[in-house]
């Protein structure tokens, strides 16, 4: 029996082993960009580990990166990020000369499929979902990107937020680490600047509210997507529920301000700067001053 289970220890730590040489050479040849040799080591590892998550996940990178290629063009108004202006014969502006992300969908959707397995078989593992939600974002494929990040949150009410990285490893402070992460991805969606996506990001807030009901960030997230399109109640409201939550985030209170600044109702948004004052700091109590002052004259 002492045999037994000594082949079987001898034969799992050779098989993790196998496993983790895999990984080293696959990210090797990915530092190196050697593609030809990526593929290799990743058929040659299925064919000995189909199931090894760190297989799903490298299949996954090796495809993205295949998928991503920078499209040089030129366009009539300055893009995100470096450009080069064009300038006309009277050394004006004619255009500008920028790069800009394109992925090969047969080859991105290629990546996806494998994710997607793998987050089958590993459910809890989070670098996974957040592997997919980071690349649907580079793909500025927002409905996606949005759904996967619906479906991270309700699994986190299955798993009692009991996450899973790298190499399995688990991931403490899950709860917290899950929630600030997705703030992250709030911000993505937020610096669009696309009204169109303000629908997502109050989708986003509502089905993190449903679990975790005392998320002030989502209750903030969930007013700005009303304050931004002029419905003042709506945005004010999520935001006094969070306030009871807790009565000195002077975040909270800055934007109550605002909120009722906006809607009009400037006595009640002089009350708010006022708490401003009595809990920030020097430039949040600096900034409060200023905004009362605009609001008596």
């Amino acid at each position: 029996m002492n045999h037994l289970v000594n082949l079987l220890v001898v034969l799992l730590i050779s098989t993790t082993a196998y496993g983790q040489e895999y990984k080293s050479d696959f990210e090797k040849y990915c530092q190196e960009g050697d593609t030809v040799k990526q593929i290799e080591v990743l058929k040659k590892w299925e064919s000995e580990e189909p199931n090894n998550p760190e297989l799903y996940t490298s299949y996954f990178n090796y495809y993205f990166q295949k998928s991503r290629q920078d499209i040089v063009s030129m366009m009539m108004e300055a893009p995100q990020g470096n450009s080069l202006a064009i300038q006309d014969s009277t050394g004006k502006t004619a255009g500008y000369i920028g790069s800009d992300l394109y992925f090969d969908p047969e080859t991105f959707k290629k990546g996806l499929d494998k994710i997607d397995k793998g987050i089958e078989l590993y459910p809890n593992r989070l670098d996974m979902r957040f592997g997919k939600i980071y690349a649907l974002g580079q793909a500025r494929d927002w409905s996606s990107f949005t759904d996967e990040i619906l479906r991270t949150i309700q699994y986190s009410n299955e798993n009692d937020n009991q996450w899973t990285w790298t190499n399995n490893e688990k991931k403490e402070n899950g709860k917290d680490f899950l929630l600030s992460s997705i703030q992250t991805y709030q911000l993505n969606l937020y610096n669009t600047g696309s009204d169109d996506l303000l629908i997502n990001m109050r989708t986003i807030a509502q089905e993190i509210l449903m679990y975790y009901p005392n998320h002030i960030e989502s209750l903030s997230n969930l007013s700005i997507t009303y304050l931004l399109t002029g419905e003042y109640d709506k945005g004010i409201a999520p935001l006094l529920k969070a306030e009871k939550i807790d009565p000195e985030d002077i975040i909270v209170l800055a934007n109550i301000a605002h909120g009722y600044s906006l809607k009009g109702d400037s006595a009640t948004a002089i009350e708010y700067y006022r708490k401003v004052i009595q809990y920030g700091d020097e430039s949040t109590k600096a900034h409060a001053k200023q905004q009362i002052e605009e609001l008596e004259k």
